[in-house]
C-alpha cells in the first residue's frame, strides 16, 4: 500500500472543484428532496444540485428540461418494466428514448416539475437512475444473450444482481469514488459488449478446468484494459470487486478530473502494485490468470435471428443510432408478450433483442407492423453501428452525429450493398469518445473542418482497424478533419476492396487484418481514398484507382508511392510512364523525357496540380521522388 499512498500524496496537494462540491452535501439528502426540488422549479434550483448531485440519480439539467439515464443491469427488462418505461417516455419525455452503449436508456425533455414523479414511476417496477452519472459505478454490461445463447458458459446476470444490490443504492458508495467507474462481465465465448473497454473487465476464462474470469483493468477512451494476471472464480467476483473499489476510493486521484480514472493510478504505480493491494484488501490470494476464452465475433454475426439453448430464438431489432421512442417500445413489448415471455434486452451496439421466440412464431413476429417498420435497417451498415448523442442534446458534441451516422449508412447501403458482411462503424461527436470510435472497424470523431472554399464546416477524423474480437486494439488514424459531405465517399472507396475481395461471410475486422494491414500502410490507404474522391467526386473523371489484392510494394511507403504513381499515370493517360521498372529502379526509360505537365497534356481533364503530383511520385531520380504520402495529401488539397 505504501506505493499507492505515495502516489496519492503526490497528487493530493490540490482538489478539483467537484470534490469540494461533493463534501458540501449528502447525495441521499438531495434524493429525499426531489419533490421539493420539482415543485420549486428552476428559480429555486441549487447550482450544486443541478451541476452534480442530481446526476448521481441520473438527472442531467439541460437548461430548459432534464435528461434521465435509466439504469438497466445487464440490459435486461421484464415485460412489466419495459411497458412502464415506454409509458414514462410517452408521458414525460416527449416519447423519446436513446439506447446507450451501456445497455441502458436515456430519456430526454423531462420538465423539472416531473422529475420526482418520473423516478417514482420507474421505481415502482424496480428501475432507477442511481449511479448512472458522475463519480459512480455505472451500469454493468454483459452479453445481451447471457444465459440464453449456446456460447454462454457462465450466467452473469445473477452476479450483476448481487453487485447491484450491494453497491448501487448504498449511501456508502453513492458519489464516493474519485471518478466514474465502468464495469463489464462477460461469461460468453463471443465478445458482444466491448469487454476490454472498461475500468474493470471480468472476461470468461478457464483455469485448471474451472470456468471463471480473467481480470483486465484500467481502460479509458483510446486505451484498452490491461491484463491484471488475476483469475477469479464465480464466487470471488464480489470480494475482488469490493476490494478494487475500496482501493480506488482510497487512493484514486482527486485533483485533475481529466486524469483521475483508474487508468492513471495504474499508470503511476503499475498493475502489479494495484493487484497486490487488492489481494491484501480482499484478504485473498487470487490465482494467476487462466486461459482467456473470448475467441469469436458476436454469435449473431450475419443474422438477426439466433437459436437459443432451449430451441427458441432471439430476434434482433436494429434501431438506427439507438434513436427510439416509447410508442415503439410499447409495440415491441406487446408483440414480445404475445409471442413469448415479453422480456427484451438492450445491446451494447444500441439495438434490442426479443428473446425466447418459438420457431413456429417467427413468421408472425416478422409480419408484425413494428418489426416491418425497422426491417429496412437490417443491413451491414446499420446492424453494428454505434453513435453517441451529438450536438443537439450534448454540450460536448461538435457535430450532430446520430443523423450524420444514419445519413452515411443510408448512402452506403444504396450505393454499395454488400451481402453477408459485418462492418462496425462507430461515431463519437467529440474527443470524449462516447461512441467508442477507437475500437471500430471504421470510426468517426466529430470535429470542425474546412471545405474546398475554406469555409468552416462539420467534419470528422476517420479511423480504421480497431479490434474487439479475441483481443482489443485501438484503430489507426486514416484522415484528419475531413468535411462530412466528403467523408461518405472516403468510406465508400474504403469498403470497395472489402466488397470485391472479401471471403464468404468474412467480417471487415478479419478482412482488415488479412487485406489492408497485411498489404498496405495506412498512409497508402488514406491516399487511395483521397485520390478516388478527387478523380470521381471532384473532377468527375469516372476513373477509379483500385487497390491490388497482392501488391508487390511490401508495405514500404516509398515503393507504394512509386507504384501508385505509375498506375495513376497509366490510368489517366493510357500510356506507361517507363518501358520497364524493377522495384524502385527504372530499367528502361522512354526515348523522350517527361515534363511536369505531361499527364495534363495527354488528358486535358487532369488539372496541372495532379499532373505535378504524379510526376513527383514517379520522378526518374529516386532522390527527387516524393518520400511520404502525407506531403502528397497536402498537395491534393490544392486541387
Amino acid at each position: 500500500m505504501e506505493k499507492l499512498q505515495k502516489a496519492f500524496d503526490a497528487r493530493a496537494k490540490k482538489r478539483n472543484k467537484i470534490e469540494v462540491i461533493k463534501e458540501s452535501k449528502e447525495p441521499m439528502d438531495i434524493y429525499a428532496k426531489l419533490e421539493e426540488i420539482a415543485n420549486g422549479g428552476y428559480e429555486k434550483l441549487d447550482k450544486a444540485d443541478s451541476s452534480y448531485f442530481l446526476k448521481c440519480f441520473g438527472l442531467f439539467d439541460k437548461g430548459e428540461d432534464f435528461m434521465l439515464r435509466v439504469r438497466i443491469p445487464a440490459g435486461v427488462l421484464s415485460y412489466t418494466q419495459a411497458k412502464k418505461l415506454a409509458q414514462v417516455a410517452q408521458k414525460y419525455a416527449n416519447d423519446y428514448i436513446d439506447i446507450s452503449t451501456r445497455m441502458q436508456v436515456v430519456l430526454r425533455y423531462i420538465k423539472i416539475e416531473d422529475i420526482a414523479t418520473t423516478l417514482k414511476e420507474l421505481d415502482s417496477v424496480g428501475l432507477s437512475g442511481f449511479q448512472t452519472g458522475v463519480d459512480n459505478t455505472r451500469n454493468i454490461v454483459t452479453d445481451p444473450l447471457d444465459t440464453l445463447a449456446f456460447d454462454s458458459i457462465i450466467p452473469t446476470k445473477p452476479i450483476i444482481d448481487k453487485l447491484e444490490a450491494k453497491f448501487i443504492k448504498n449511501p456508502e458508495w453513492i458519489s464516493t469514488l474519485p471518478r466514474k467507474f465502468n464495469t463489464g462481465i462477460l461469461g460468453s465465448l463471443s465478445n458482444s459488449c466491448n469487454i476490454f473497454g472498461h475500468d474493470c473487465s471480468f472476461v470468461l476464462a478457464q483455469k485448471d478446468g474451472i470456468f471463471g474470469f480473467n481480470v483486465y483493468l484500467g481502460a479509458r477512451v483510446g486505451i484498452q484494459a490491461k491484463d491484471a494476471n488475476i483469475f477469479v472464480g464465480i464466487d470471488e467476483v464480489e470480494s475482488f470487486y469490493e476490494a478494487l473499489l475500496n482501493i480506488f476510493k482510497r487512493y484514486g486521484y482527486r485533483d485533475n478530473r481529466n486524469k483521475n480514472r483508474l487508468h492513471f493510478l495504474i499508470q503511476d504505480v503499475g498493475i502489479d502494485t494495484l493487484v497486490d493491494a487488492i489481494k491484501k484488501e480482499a484478504k485473498c490470494d487470487f490465482k494467476s490468470a487462466g486461459v482467456t476464452m473470448v475467441q469469436s465475433q458476436n454469435i449473431s454475426l450475419g443474422s438477426n435471428k439466433v437459436l437459443q439453448k432451449d430451441s427458441t430464438f432471439a430476434y434482433k431489432v436494429i434501431i438506427p443510432s439507438g434513436v427510439f421512442n416509447g410508442s415503439d417500445l410499447l409495440a415491441l413489448t406487446d408483440v414480445a408478450k404475445q409471442l413469448s415471455d415479453g422480456d427484451i434486452r438492450f445491446t451494447y451496439d444500441q439495438n434490442i433483442y426479443l428473446t425466447s421466440i418459438p420457431q413456429d412464431r417467427l413468421n408472425s413476429l416478422e409480419e408484425s407492423s413494428i418489426i416491418k417498420k425497422y426491417a429496412k435497417y437490417n443491413n451491414p451498415y446499420f446492424k453494428d453501428m454505434i453513435a453517441c448523442a451529438g450536438v443537439n442534446t450534448c454540450s460536448f458534441g461538435v457535430i450532430k452525429n446520430k443523423p450524420d451516422a444514419i445519413e452515411m449508412a443510408n448512402y452506403l447501403n444504396s450505393t454499395l450493398p454488400i451481402e453477408d458482411a459485418s462492418i462496425r462503424m462507430n461515431w463519437s461527436a467529440c474527443p470524449k469518445g462516447c461512441g467508442v470510435h477507437g475500437i471500430a472497424d471504421i470510426g468517426f470523431e466529430g470535429c470542425k473542418a474546412r471545405d474546398d472554399d475554406g469555409n468552416r464546416v462539420d467534419g470528422v477524423h476517420i479511423f480504421m482497424g480497431g479490434k474487439i474480437t479475441r483481443c482489443a486494439k485501438e484503430a489507426h488514424t486514416l484522415h484528419k478533419s475531413i468535411p462530412l459531405l466528403e467523408a461518405k465517399y472516403h468510406i465508400k472507396y474504403l469498403l470497395k476492396p472489402y466488397s470485391k475481395y472479401k471471403g464468404r461471410t468474412e467480417s471487415f475486422e478479419e478482412f482488415e487484418s488479412r487485406f489492408f494491414s497485411n498489404n498496405y500502410t495506412y498512409q497508402a490507404i488514406g491516399f487511395y481514398t483521397k485520390i478516388n474522391y478527387i478523380l470521381n467526386e471532384k473532377l468527375d473523371l469516372g476513373i477509379e484507382f483500385e487497390l491490388e489484392d497482392k501488391p508487390k510494394s511490401s508495405k514500404k511507403e516509398e515503393y507504394e508511392i512509386f507504384d501508385f504513381g505509375l498506375r495513376l499515370y497509366k490510368l489517366l493517360t493510357g500510356n506507361k510512364r517507363y518501358e520497364k521498372v524493377d522495384g524502385l529502379t527504372i530499367i528502361q526509360l522512354k526515348p523522350t523525357s517527361i515534363k511536369r505537365d505531361e499527364v495534363s497534356r495527354l488528358n486535358s481533364k487532369v488539372p496541372l496540380k495532379l499532373s505535378e503530383i504524379i510526376y513527383n511520385m514517379t520522378h526518374e531520380k529516386i532522390t527527387q521522388r516524393a518520400q511520404v504520402f502525407s506531403e502528397l495529401l497536402v498537395a491534393l488539397k490544392e486541387i
